[in-house]
């Protein structure tokens, strides 16, 4: 098994970058990118041009992966939302929720053993949204059954869960999330992955409540700005996230993963925007930091 480290030296926040961000780059241009800016970890989406978990010659590429985050001293965590990996036609599809979701729970499997040869901190995955026509009540018990089963292959792992809520999906909020939990006996292993973004998009409760409302179980955060109301990611400062607070209720909740950039639409200008977004969170993290209690 090839492992790799917690991501670099020093206290505050550990922020990492998502590849799905870097779309144009080659893998390990994109790492040696994030490495050289002073990223400590990267949110590695499994894709077709990445790391294609049915591509061939995987083991060999898993290991040679492994081996340069360890070069690299990059901390990782992986997602699973890549699009048209599992379909051409549709985007995202099979999920969970769908009447044959057999290929997005082999996807899953193979993401949590990708993770565990890695030694990845957490496997994040959502939903899906609700097919057309589907009840509501039906669309939760297949949600539960499929995660049911993700979360025994995790156990065995020892790989925790991000289940990350996504705005227009069937676990859409935090609430959402905890009904989840709760119908499948609250395992230890199923924690929550947290999109910053997302809690400014539709939560009730401030942006920094919301991180001290699930801090317990916290494993993975993905971090945007957003606008309320509008499911869109944005580069930090266009939007309207405070963000010194939260990155402080993230420091004081203890929160020991990755913090890593969203932006999934940017890769026009990766570098550009992942300098940019690395100089904007040192410095709200300061400024969090130096706010009197």
């Amino acid at each position: 098994m090839t492992g790799t480290s917690t991501g670099g030296s020093g206290g505050g926040l550990r922020f990492g970058y998502g590849t799905n961000g870097f779309a144009n780059h080659r893998l390990d241009d994109a790492l040696t990118v994030l490495a050289e800016l002073g990223y400590r970890g990267v949110a590695l989406t499994l894709d077709h041009d990445h790391l294609d978990p049915f591509g061939a010659d995987l083991a060999a590429r898993v290991a040679a992966l492994g081996a340069r985050l360890a070069d690299l001293d990059l901390g990782l965590v992986i997602e699973t939302g890549a699009r048209y990996l599992l379909d051409p036609w549709r985007k995202h599809a099979p999920t969970l929720l769908h009447d044959d979701p057999a290929l997005r729970i082999e996807f899953l499997r193979r993401a949590v053993a990708i993770g565990a040869d890695l030694g990845a901190e957490a496997v994040s995955f959502w939903s899906g949204v609700r097919p057309a026509g589907l009840a509501e009540p039906a669309a939760w018990d297949r949600l539960v059954a499929g995660c049911a089963e993700i979360v025994e292959v995790a156990d065995a792992a020892g790989l925790p869960i991000g289940f990350e809520p996504e705005p227009g999906m069937l676990v859409a909020d935090i609430a959402d999330w905890q009904r989840l939990r709760t119908a499948l006996g609250a395992p230890p292993i199923f924690g929550i992955t947290l999109d910053i973004g997302h809690c400014r998009c539709l939560e009730p409760a401030p942006v920094p409540q919301c991180v001290t409302a699930v801090a317990d179980h916290l494993v993975n955060v993905q971090i945007d700005d957003m606008r309320r109301g509008v499911h869109e990611h944005l580069e930090f400062g266009t939007g309207e996230i405070d963000f010194p607070p939260v990155l402080r209720a993230l420091g004081d909740a203890g929160y020991p993963g990755l913090v890593a950039v969203e932006l999934p639409r940017h890769s026009h200008d990766a570098p550009g925007v992942a300098a940019r977004s690395l100089e904007f969170l040192r410095a709200a993290e300061r400024a969090g930091s130096a706010r009197p209690t």
